[in-house]
């Protein structure tokens, strides 16, 4: 029984760190930006990419970050 219960905080840990993992280094801010320039919304290819990050990463990375810079 105690390993279940382990399983539900470590579930818990996991979820918190999904916030986090939206902070991406200077070089995967460049690549981004640069893989953006070239192709454009293809998510899944700039993420092809990135190691480590999904398309949705990439997409909701961009859109926090650009959307509010171009009004």
């Amino acid at each position: 029984m105690d390993s279940s219960y382990e399983n539900v905080s470590t579930d818990s840990r996991e979820e918190s760190s999904q916030d986090s993992k939206m902070e991406f280094s200077e070089e995967e801010e460049a690549l981004i930006a640069t893989m953006y320039r070239l192709i454009g919304e293809r998510w899944p290819l700039i993420a092809g990419r990135v190691p480590g990050r999904t398309a949705e990463e990439i997409e909701k990375y961009c859109i926090s970050r650009y959307s509010s810079s171009s009004e």
